[in-house]
């Protein structure tokens, strides 16, 4: 059952049901205490209503009643033998006695239940059950009974006017109640219209005040969830425009070179295809570098970070630019202070050396040094990438590690994608990035892994 409508409902008609029979046991309780107390009144009251009525000249002027005895116990026990008795029986007995115990009198054509202590009591005569009251007088003793099967059926006949107020508010709350759960979940279903109506082009944030207190933390939590997606959407469109503008360079040069070598075929001319394999190196390049910033988004491929030995892949990547770094004749070489691990992705730690060389060695002029360096700090484990290069100023050190921003782009052909991928990888892997100053010029660039990210 995943309808909050429906466990509100069960839980709230379920109470209501439960407290209804509760409620109607007691009532059903305390009215047959009622009832047996007003009906134990009555006979009370008959009782001292023959005590009033002086009947004892009367009696004492008739002869003594002869024990009639009853020609069976079915007779005796079945009222349609008598109609009389029937009828006697139905309502009240009555008997008289001496102070002595001898029977004086009796509404019945037999003796009737036994002479009892007095007060009420509950006996049991012929059969059936009989509630007496025996009323001791000076000369006589009056007891009053009557059956307790006819009590109990006159009850009965009382019950159902007892219990229909009681079925009527049962079903008028549970009306009411259906009537409020549904008002009160109102807002959920205005909530769900409101984001349902919303598509990629309205990402607007919802209003909260015109929502209930408890549903007012979700909506906030939506609007941040919203914010996040229209943020996500911004840099993605952001994203593409700007991959669109950064390929349709090369692409266009790449074509323009196809055309010409076709021209300077067509003329018996030589064909010279520097240019576009230039052209071709540096799409290439960026085709490659879209594609790591693509796998460094969060939900593009979730980290697995392991031991990583530093040094060994260090030393690997330097090994892979060595033969790029000779073109150039720039000093390309490694500095550590020993074996070093950090706790990381190995697949985004070798994109973070390749794109640190990388950058350095475009960047830098022939005749360039460039040190890779690692080495443990009182704060964690440091690589840095130092060169005695053109430098950055101040300024420009922010501007450096957003999306396509190149410095230069006369002098170099880079995509202005390398810094912005090395600080995604660093922040990805709470390590902080820096770009400081080599004494002498050029920049270091220093990725620091605070303790916790050692092994």
């Amino acid at each position: 059952m995943n309808s909050i409508r429906a466990r509100l409902l069960v839980w709230l008609i379920g109470s209501l049901l439960l407290a209804s029979l509760l409620a109607s046991a007691l009532t059903y309780e305390m009215a047959w205490r009622g009832f047996n107390t007003m009906r134990d009144y009555n006979l009370e009251q008959i009782a001292y209503s023959i005590v009033r009525h002086d009947t004892q000249d009367w009696l004492a002027d008739q002869p003594e009643p002869e024990p009639v005895a009853p020609t069976s116990e079915a007779a005796a026990g079945d009222p349609t033998q008598n109609p009389d008795q029937a009828q006697d029986e139905g309502q009240f007995v009555s008997q008289i006695w001496t102070t002595n115990g001898r029977l004086i009198y009796s509404s019945l054509t037999d003796t009737g239940p036994a002479l009892q202590e007095p007060g009420l009591h509950q006996v049991e005569w012929d059969g059936t059950l009989w509630r007496t009251y025996t009323l001791h007088d000076r000369e006589r003793v009056i007891q009053v009974s009557n059956l307790a099967e006819r009590r109990w059926r006159a009850f009965l006949d009382y019950v159902p006017s007892l219990l229909a107020p009681l079925a009527l508010l049962l079903l008028l709350l549970g009306f009411l109640i259906s009537a409020a759960v549904s008002g009160a979940l109102q807002p959920l279903r205005r909530l769900r219209d409101e984001i349902g109506a919303r598509d990629v082009a309205l990402l607007s944030p919802l209003d909260p005040l015109e929502m209930p207190d408890e549903i007012q933390p979700l909506v906030e939590t939506l609007n941040q969830l919203l914010a996040k997606v229209e943020r996500l959407l911004t840099t993605q469109r952001s994203f593409l425009a700007d991959v669109a503008h950064e390929l349709n360079t090369p692409l266009a040069a790449i074509k323009l070179q196809v055309q010409l070598a076709q021209q300077a075929r067509a003329t018996g001319q030589p064909i010279v295809l520097d240019d576009l394999e230039a052209g071709i190196e540096r799409s290439v390049h960026l085709v490659a570098q879209l594609l790591q910033m693509a796998r460094l988004e969060p939900d593009a491929r979730p980290l697995e970070p392991q031991a990583v030995e530093l040094e060994r892949m260090a030393r690997e990547r330097v090994l892979a630019f060595l033969a790029q770094a000779e073109q150039k004749d720039i000093d390309l070489g490694l500095e550590s202070e020993g074996p070093l691990e950090v706790h990381g992705d190995p697949q985004q730690l070798r994109v973070l050396f390749d794109n640190l060389i990388d950058n350095a060695l475009r960047y830098c002029p022939t005749g360039a040094r460039i040190d890779v360096r690692l080495r443990q700090d009182d704060g964690g484990t440091v690589i840095e990438v130092a060169d005695n290069g053109p430098g950055i100023v101040e300024a420009d050190k922010a501007r450096v590690l957003q999306r396509f921003v190149r410095l230069r782009p006369a002098d170099t052909t880079g995509s202005g994608l390398g810094m912005a991928i090395v600080r995604q990888i660093a922040e990805q892997h709470q390590a902080s990035l820096s770009l400081l100053d080599t004494p002498g010029g050029g920049l270091t660039v220093q990725v620091l892994w605070p303790a916790s990210g050692q092994t």
